[in-house]
Formats: C-alpha cells, sequence, structure tokens
C-alpha cells in the first residue's frame, strides 16, 4: 500500500491530521486530504514535505 499519513507542522511539533492518506489536492490556499475510508480534511496552508517512502506528508499553516 502506498498510502502515507499527514501531519500539520506547528510550533515545530508534527499533529497527525489524517490517516492513510490517497488524494491530496491544493485549492487556492488550503490543501484537501481525503484517506482510503471516506475520510476528509480541508487545511489552510500548504504542503512542506513529502516522503512516500516514509509515508509521510507535511503541512503548515
Amino acid at each position: 500500500m502506498c498510502e502515507a499519513n499527514a501531519y500539520l507542522v506547528r510550533d515545530g511539533k508534527e499533529e497527525l491530521l489524517l490517516e492513510a492518506v490517497d488524494i491530496l489536492e491544493n485549492e487556492d490556499h488550503q490543501v484537501r486530504i481525503a484517506n482510503i475510508f471516506g475520510e476528509q480534511k480541508v487545511v489552510r496552508g500548504r504542503i512542506k514535505s513529502m516522503s512516500l517512502v516514509n509515508h509521510k506528508i507535511l503541512l503548515e499553516e
């Protein structure tokens, strides 16, 4: 499986937003993430980094 976990970086700490993310879309100044279970979240911010080998997506406000 290639899903990754999405984290929001706040004050240098990573806060888990959503597990098993398979969709990541930029929408203006927001990022929409959705996982394989149908859960979705919209975060005001941008993609900081992605490591698909480590199954990790970092977002920042």
